[in-house]
C-alpha cells in the first residue's frame, strides 16, 4: 500500500498563499457509484457512492452521498452516510448525517441531530504526522 498522504496534511499551513492558487473541487455525482481509490491534492465533494478509499486534502460527503471504506484527509466534514475509518486532522459531523466506524482526529465537532455509532480516539498532531500506513482493519 503506499504511504499515506496524511503526514503531508499534517504539516500544511491553514491558509495557502496567494501565489499557491488550491486546484478547484472536484466531484462526484449523485448518479455515480465508485468502487476502488480515490486520490486528489485538493477538494473532493462526494454526492454519489464510493466503495473503497479516499485521500483527499479536504473532503465532503454531501447529503446523500455515502462512503464505506477509509478516508484520509487533512480536512473532512460529513452529512451523508459513512461507515468506515477517517483518519483527519479535522472532523465535522453535520446535522442529518449517519456515521458508524472509527474517527481518528486531533479535532471533531458533532451537530445535534447527527447519529454517530463508534469511537472517536483523539491523537496529536504528531501522530498523523508519523502515519505513513493505515493500520491493518481488525475482523
Amino acid at each position: 500500500m503506499p504511504s499515506s498522504p496524511l503526514a503531508q496534511f499534517a504539516k500544511k499551513p491553514a491558509g495557502r498563499p496567494a501565489a499557491e492558487a488550491a486546484p478547484p473541487a472536484s466531484q462526484l455525482g449523485r448518479a455515480l457509484t465508485v468502487k476502488g481509490q480515490l486520490e486528489t491534492e485538493g477538494e473532493l465533494r462526494i454526492f454519489g457512492q464510493v466503495r473503497g478509499r479516499i485521500d483527499a486534502d479536504r473532503l465532503v460527503v454531501e447529503r446523500g452521498g455515502a462512503i464505506e471504506g477509509d478516508v484520509v484527509a487533512r480536512e473532512v466534514r460529513i452529512g451523508g452516510r459513512l461507515n468506515g475509518r477517517v483518519f483527519a486532522l479535522s472532523v465535522a459531523i453535520e446535522d442529518g448525517a449517519d456515521v458508524n466506524g472509527r474517527i481518528f482526529h486531533n479535532t471533531v465537532t458533532v451537530a445535534k441531530g447527527a447519529r454517530f455509532e463508534g469511537r472517536m480516539p483523539w491523537r496529536p498532531i504528531n501522530y498523523f504526522e508519523a502515519l505513513d500506513q493505515l493500520p491493518e482493519t481488525r475482523p
